[in-house]
């Protein structure tokens, strides 16, 4: 494939953008080669501005679970878009859009939308000191919840790929509250409660680690937090910013049938566009201002197109068989890469649950940051750019998410095993 087109546009956008992204992952640092730059998308195939096509398995970090343009998201903002693009004042939008969240997540009485996870994550541990009364924060490591402050110590995602710890301008008073402990190791739970139980306000995880490399979470591990939170006082806060509405319409807690206290949100719910959200129990919701004292705002939260592309896209998912079929093609793209391994001799252990999984450059298991980070990143890059040149696009990170959505067809993910097969023996 030719990219000197992509290749100019790099060199262009960094005269003018920090680093020629915006968001770092998108570089390609870790892969190698310079990022493709798209031109536009439509069901499960991107192409870009060379006319290169591809088979798109990142669907813009997970949120195109329904697949690029699809018609009743793009009618629906047809419809929207030339009545105004933001108000800054109520919608019935929203409230439809809200009931729909609180239909679908166990933990949600109610809901409070905002623009990205960080927000939402940001102001759920706000929300959970003030409910407490209590300072610190436990994390685990390589969850990835935004990059507020507070939260970035041990974070995965992008911070994992470039091999950043933590970030410079994040203050040691700022991180002073939040304890990271490894993931799946309820132990290390029980010895923070025993220590200083009472000053945790929250635990907060990602149920299924979508950050440092899909990783599910052990037997019981979920489970055994929400009965060490309860009994300590403490809440628990699931980032489903990931998992939302992609395993379940209920996300990870119905999957897995843990309900927290309270849940973050993204991605899928606001269709493509930029929208997060977090929800929870109605007495914890309702110490939010107006109602409450804990505050909270955004000129463009509940921002009507971005509401109207999130009801559209809950409709589709709403469809009988639509948690079925991203399953079963998830399946089908785990077995493929196995099977490709396995003929190339190549050691890569396959996480996955439902239509999110990553192989993992290793022979496993992956279970938490430490077991991740023995990946052998430098075989993922090479396997990465002999994907692309089958026109076959993955996340530029041995440490995201393959994503499945409702456009791939069988042929898609067959097409994708076969790629996988020829790069692997190449690599």
């Amino acid at each position: 494939m030719q990219h000197e087109r992509s290749e100019a546009a790099f060199e262009a956008a960094q005269t003018y953008i920090a680093g020629g992204v915006n968001s770092p992952v998108r570089a390609f640092k870790s892969v190698g080669g310079s990022p493709v730059f798209i031109n536009e998308a439509s069901g499960a195939r991107i192409t870009d501005i060379d006319g290169n096509q591809y088979i798109d398995f990142v669907g813009s970090w997970g949120p195109m679970v329904v697949g690029h343009a699809h018609p009743d998201v793009v009618n629906m903002l047809q419809s929207l878009v030339g009545r105004g693009t933001s108000f800054g004042a109520p919608t019935e939008l929203e409230t439809d859009l809200a009931r729909r969240v609180v239909e679908m997540v166990p933990s949600i009485d109610r809901v409070r939308f905002v623009n990205s996870g960080t927000e939402a994550t940001m102001t759920a541990i706000r929300l959970a000191r003030a409910a407490t009364g209590r300072p610190k924060i436990v994390k685990f490591g390589g969850c990835y919840h935004g990059h507020s402050d507070s939260l970035l110590a041990n974070a995965g995602s992008g911070m994992m790929t470039l091999g950043i710890p933590s970030s410079p301008g994040v203050t040691e008073g700022t991180v002073a509250d939040t304890i990271t402990i490894p993931f799946n190791s309820l132990p290390d739970v029980k010895e923070v409660f025993h220590e200083v139980g009472d000053q945790v306000a929250a635990v907060i995880l990602e149920p299924v680690a979508g950050n440092m490399g899909v990783i599910p979470p052990a037997i019981g591990f979920l489970q055994g937090l929400r009965d060490m939170t309860r009994e300590n006082g403490s809440l628990l806060i699931f980032d489903e910013v990931i998992s939302g509405f992609r395993l379940a319409p209920g996300g990870a807690q119905e999957y897995y049938g843990v309900t927290p206290d309270l849940t973050c949100l993204g991605k899928v719910v606001g269709g493509g566009l930029p929208v997060g959200a977090f929800g929870g129990r109605a007495d914890l919701m309702e110490q939010l201002a107006p109602t409450g004292p804990v505050y909270q705002a955004g000129t463009l939260a509940g921002n009507p197109l971005a509401m109207g592309a999130g009801i559209a896209t809950l409709e589709i998912l709403s469809q009988p068989e639509a948690y079925r079929k991203l399953d079963s093609l998830g399946e089908m793209l785990e077995r493929g890469l196995r099977d490709a391994a396995s003929r190339a001799g190549v050691p890569v252990h396959v996480n996955r649950v439902g239509s999110m999984m990553t192989g993992f450059f290793q022979t496993g298991p992956v279970t938490n940051f430490e077991s991740a980070a023995k990946s052998d990143t430098g075989r993922y890059g090479a396997y990465h750019r002999a994907m692309l040149e089958q026109g076959i696009y993955l996340a530029p990170s041995q440490f995201e998410a393959t994503f499945v959505s409702l456009a791939h067809t069988e042929a898609d993910i067959a097409a994708a095993g076969e790629a996988a097969a020829k790069a692997l023996a190449s690599v």
